[in-house]
């Protein structure tokens, strides 16, 4: 009896099982497929060992499924392809970075659509390419979708309005380049909205609003404008991420949950609205690069839990309150590049290491960081001032007028009073002056013009340091005649000397040899465009002498003058041999940004596009108060004219001759050597690739990174600088990130180190 039990029941299994394995094997086959669709990633290689049972297969941080009920639940798979083309995408296949023209977007979804199950789609960096398709929203059950990093372009389906399970939806570094939809309402559950780096246009979809569980919107790195709606009816909005777009309303009003707020890079104006000092949980505020007016909010210094507040590049004005106070967890400010007056707090003032504050570019009255021109300050005083400016301005308008009218009664007068005789006397010169002219075809009534012109303006910047013409004799003498004795190196260009001017003053002169056929007007015209790059982190120039020998072309040269910087270079004071000079870790964070914020200047400043700036340790130089300068900046303008041939009628390129990546690419040799130490020149990109794997463990920290590092870092800031290192030496110039993105990750490594040193100090017993 027992034995015809047990038949029964391997009978009644073996009725069972094909039912059940053929959902499987149904589920197993779209898999299978979505893998041939997707070209055999190397993050699907362990399928092969789990063909009939995948639900079994362990997760990784490339891959995972996850199934239930004999069905796929959750499918994520993140491939390589996260490079970015060096030039606009436009639609098309591109080898290695995209998947084949093979690939088509419509069979490969129409095949995901069968996994009717799915709850969570994770798509990322598979090269996914194409417009796409309505039918996602056949995918009725997702509550999660991340399609971020692939090459996704046109339209974001209207349709998916329907997938109203969605609480987050994640397309960051894709190509949508429509109108922003404005159906958002409809996904009444969304929680996370995320389309980074795209090249949506139109405004602020104000359908946002009406979802109450929203908590994160990121839409940075777009082409969105016009004027921001209020978020007061958001009371679960945490972030807040509108960086670089064209938004240009007042600031908009929060509720008090918001966390997180990053407006940076936009052209948001008026003051900075009194609800902010509402805005208790507030831990980053990022209002820089705006054009946001008045003296800044004292509450924003004090709100209970900010942490980084940065409000550089506007034109804020007036005064900082003498009593400020500010709030217990702030440990970055950066309040540079505005309009203030007056003197800092003391609370910024007198941070003893435990924040970072940066105040240079304004007109205080301090000298620890690098303050405007006076002209700049000037423009920007009080009121009365300028009050007092109008008037004077208006009294001299009233003068000319009477003198002109005089002048015109006068001539009157004298056409009555002469005979014919003499009123043609006065006619002839009158017309002969008329018709003379210069050489350039200019009149010589129009010159004279151009002179009390010149001269009028002369008068208006005589308080703006400028780059002078230095004469060779006055060179001579400061470096004894070119003494071997002064001879301090080579430099990456030409030869550097060290002179000692009349006035007792040092300078460093570098000398370049000029080719016959190098144009002088064309070289003054590009010396003219290099003293314009003037930055409170930039070795100054002040000022050039071309030596034009008469009688041989080989001695023509030209000089350059800069100011000394005392301090030696960087990279002395990141060898192992230094240890007296060397440099914790928030010295060197500092120093990387000082040096950031110069190249940045560099790539958008007065001349846009100065690229390949010779960044190296050894090139960024440290004054007396360990304020970084960068040397050797912007020598393409003038070795680009040196080296070629003259051509007629050539206007200067200014430093377009290498690529904005290089610059990136160099740069991140710099953080390489602030977190290892020096490493040769010629050795960095080995290196990096051999001791790459290191960074991602603390045991291969600690084998790699700087002792000095070790000891004084936090773990959170220094992964921040590894991060951003790897993305700056990346071999693709493409997924290279921008100087802007370098310098807020290096100032929020910062922050974030700020704040460990303050914890640190708190803790420690007194």
């Amino acid at each position: 009896m027992r034995q015809i039990d047990f038949y029964l029941l391997v009978l009644s299994l073996f009725v069972f099982i094909p039912n059940t394995h053929e959902l499987e094997q149904a589920q197993t086959q779209v898999l299978l497929q979505l893998r041939n669709y997707l070209e055999y990633p190397s993050s699907l290689q362990i399928w092969e060992n789990y063909y009939w049972d995948l639900c079994s297969v362990p997760s990784s941080a490339y891959m995972s499924i996850k199934c239930q009920n004999n069905a796929v639940t959750e499918l994520k798979i993140m491939g390589d392809k996260s490079l970015k083309p060096s030039t606009r995408f436009n639609g098309f296949t591109i080898p290695n970075q995209t998947l084949s023209v093979n690939f088509t977007i419509d069979s490969f979804f129409t095949t995901l659509t069968r996994l009717t199950s799915l709850r969570v789609l994770n798509l990322v960096s598979l090269g996914l390419w194409g417009e796409l398709p309505n039918m996602i929203h056949r995918l009725s059950l997702l509550e999660v979708l991340d399609l971020s990093s692939n090459f996704l372009f046109g339209a974001i389906p209207p349709r998916m309005s329907k997938m109203v399970k969605l609480h987050t939806l994640a397309l960051d570094g894709n190509y949508f380049n429509t109108t922003m939809p404005n159906w958002f309402d409809s996904l009444s559950n969304l929680s996370v909205l995320s389309l980074k780096r795209n090249h949506l246009k139109g405004s602020f979809p104000s359908s946002l609003c009406k979802i109450k569980s929203l908590q994160v919107i990121s839409l940075s790195h777009n082409e969105l404008s016009g004027g921001l709606p209020s978020f007061n009816n958001l009371t679960g909005l945490h972030v807040l991420d509108l960086r670089e777009n064209h938004l240009d309303s007042e600031l908009p009003i929060f509720t008090k949950a918001v966390v997180t707020v990053l407006m940076s890079n936009n052209s948001f104006s008026g003051e900075i609205p009194r609800q902010f000092r509402e805005l208790s949980q507030l831990q980053h505020l990022d209002l820089s690069s705006n054009h946001l007016s008045g003296v800044p909010l004292s509450a924003l210094f004090s709100l209970p839990s900010i942490s980084y507040l940065n409000l550089a590049r506007n034109v804020l004005s007036g005064s900082l309150v003498e009593k400020l106070s500010c709030g217990s967890e702030l440990g970055f400010v950066d309040i540079s590049s505005n309009k203030l007056h007056g003197g800092l707090p003391s609370c910024l003032a007198n941070t003893s290491g435990r924040r970072v504050v940066k105040y240079g570019g304004n007109c205080l009255s301090l000298e620890s960081q690098p303050q405007a021109r006076r002209s700049y300050c000037k423009d920007s005083s009080s009121v009365w001032t300028k009050f007092k400016a109008w008037e004077i301005a208006a009294a001299v308008a009233i003068i000319v007028v009477l003198v002109i009218v005089i002048l015109v009664f006068g001539v009157f007068l004298c056409k009555k009073l002469h005979s014919r005789k003499t009123t043609e006397e006065v006619v002839l010169p009158k017309l002969l002056q008329d018709n003379s002219t210069t050489r350039s075809g200019v009149s010589s009534e129009i010159l004279a013009s151009a002179r009390l012109i010149s001269q009028a303006m002369k008068l208006g910047t005589q308080t703006i340091p400028s780059c002078r013409q230095t004469s060779i004799e006055e060179l001579k003498e400061a470096t004894k005649n070119f003494d071997i004795s002064t001879y301090i190196g080579g430099g990456s260009i030409g030869k550097l000397y060290k002179g000692k001017l009349e006035n007792g003053s040092f300078v460093i002169i570098r000398s370049l040899a000029l080719s016959k056929k190098c144009s002088i007007q064309n070289l003054k015209t590009r010396l003219d465009l290099l003293s314009k790059l003037q930055h409170p982190n930039l070795v100054s120039l002040l000022g050039h002498c071309i030596d034009v020998a008469q009688d041989n072309y080989t001695n023509h040269k030209l000089h350059l003058v800069y100011e000394y910087v005392p301090n030696g270079n960087y990279r002395t004071y990141l060898s192992e041999f230094t240890t007296g000079k060397a440099l914790k870790w928030s010295d060197r964070l500092a120093i990387l940004i000082g040096v950031a914020k110069a190249v940045h200047f560099l790539h958008t400043g007065v001349i846009p596009g100065c690229f390949s700036n010779q960044l190296k340790t050894k090139n960024v130089l440290l004054d007396e108060h360990r304020i970084p300068k960068l040397s050797d900046y912007g020598m393409s303008i003038i070795t680009e004219e040196i080296e070629k041939f003259e051509a007629k009628g050539e206007k200067p390129k200014s430093c377009q001759g290498t690529k904005l990546g290089d610059d990136v690419y160099n740069f991140g040799f710099i953080l390489l050597e602030s977190l290892v130490g020096p490493v040769a020149n010629d050795n960095g990109e080995t290196f990096f690739l051999n001791e790459k794997a290191s960074f991602d463990s603390q045991d291969g920290r600690k084998k790699i990174v700087d002792p000095v590092v070790l000891t004084t870092c936090s773990q959170e800031s220094l992964s921040i600088v590894i991060s951003i290192t790897t993305k700056c030496i990346s071999r693709d110039s493409a997924s290279r990130p921008s100087f802007e993105d370098v310098l807020w990750n290096l100032q929020y490594a910062a922050q974030v180190q700020a704040t460990a040193d303050a914890d640190q100090k708190s803790d420690s017993p007194s």
